[in-house]
């Protein structure tokens, strides 16, 4: 140990060990996507076990729910497997509740949309040709709106098929919908096994990170853990409660006003506002361009509801489901945003605000303390 300690404090030792990190941090830069290459291929590689990881992991706390509140007082010795079967059973019937309900007008408002697209395209093209005709009366310019919207249908257009007659069309749309539904299944089956042995694992899982921290480490480990546990899980909860309010609020309005697309957008605007601040303004925008396409006059009172309802969600639904506990600053949530849907897409944006919640406390509770217990100590130190 000596002798390494002395070849360690030798200048050019030490010149070379810098160098030479530079260099492998230079060569991971720029060889960079190599790596996501490689990660991308191992995802894919461990997906169905990665993506069943994920399944157990939000259905175990209504697995949780069941064994320490609802089944406390049975006085049977398999009470945990009792508490999973029992959240699997209501997890699987509210899927296929789902299904029933939302997949067949989706569907059919998927089939209109597209074999009708070029008639709502014509219909859209003459009025904005009579919005710019009363634009120019008013020496208004509207010709970026115009040149953007034209823009916007030549890009969907040759993105959507002419129809659904094509065999071949359908044959390859069902081949691969049964590609993805048996490898759900089988991502499903290895959370219902990850769920039944979690205890096992956990155990197994504690025993060896104490072995190999220490027990002082392995509970500091243990409760930081905890935390993130506890702030993943609420934002979770609270997210997909959100998006199911603001999705059902929608549905409802659209019905009353007679919309056309109800089930379609009702579901695109749940499901993006899951993601946190641009994810309304995206379904907002796609919801609005699907009925201005049919009816301009539909389009707009579905703007000025979903302005109403993003106030109300903003101000009233999401501080009484999220009760203050991710007391982050804004600004942290939008660098998050951004970094972490360039770096990880979708899945990045849909955690910024968990993960700058787990950053923000581990600054505020760990890091500035720590900093400060040396500042101290080296004030005291100079005194």
């Amino acid at each position: 140990m000596k002798i390494k300690k002395e070849i360690l404090e030798k200048k050019w030792v030490q010149i070379a060990l810098g160098l030479s990190a530079a260099l492998l941090f230079y060569l991971c830069i720029s060889h960079i996507h190599l790596l996501f290459v490689g990660l991308g291929k191992l995802f894919k590689f461990l997906s169905p076990v990665l993506i069943g990881l994920v399944i157990a992991y939000l259905i175990d706390p209504l697995v949780q729910v069941f064994e320490e509140k609802v089944y406390k007082n049975l006085n049977i010795k398999h009470k945990h497997v009792l508490a999973v079967v029992t959240a699997i059973v209501i997890v699987i019937i509210a899927f296929i509740i789902l299904l029933v309900a939302l997949v067949p007008p989706i569907i059919e408002s998927i089939i209109n949309l597209v074999n009708n697209f070029s008639n709502y395209s014509y219909t859209l093209q003459h009025s904005l040709k009579e919005l710019t005709q009363f634009a120019k009366q008013n020496n208004i310019d509207i010709s970026g709106l115009t040149h953007a919207s034209g823009n916007i249908l030549q890009s969907i257009s040759s993105l959507l098929p002419e129809n659904f007659n094509g065999i071949g069309d359908i044959v390859k749309n069902a081949i691969n919908l049964g590609i993805g539904f048996i490898n759900f299944i089988i991502s499903f089956i290895i959370a219902i096994y990850f769920l039944v042995d979690a205890k096992h694992l956990q155990h197994g899982l504690g025993r060896l990170l104490r072995a190999i921290l220490g027990k002082q480490r392995y509970q500091i480990g243990r409760a930081f853990w905890v935390r993130c546990n506890r702030i993943l899980i609420k934002f979770v909860i609270t997210d997909l409660l959100d998006g199911l309010l603001i999705g059902v609020a929608n549905f409802i309005f659209m019905s009353i006003m007679r919309m056309p697309f109800v089930a379609l957008v009702s579901v695109v605007v749940g499901v993006t506002n899951l993601a946190p601040t641009f994810g309304p303004f995206v379904g907002g925008f796609i919801g609005a361009f699907l009925l201005v396409l049919i009816n301009p006059l539909d389009a707009l009172w579905f703007i000025i509801f979903t302005l109403f309802l993003q106030l109300c969600d903003g101000y009233v639904i999401k501080p009484k489901l999220f009760g203050g506990a991710f007391d982050v600053p804004s600004v942290w949530i939008l660098v998050f945003i951004v970094v972490g849907g360039r770096i990880f897409g979708v899945i990045g944006i849909l955690l910024a605000i968990p993960v700058a919640a787990i950053v923000t406390f581990v600054y505020r509770e760990s890091f500035l303390p720590y900093l400060e217990r040396r500042q101290l100590k080296k004030e005291s130190m100079d005194v």
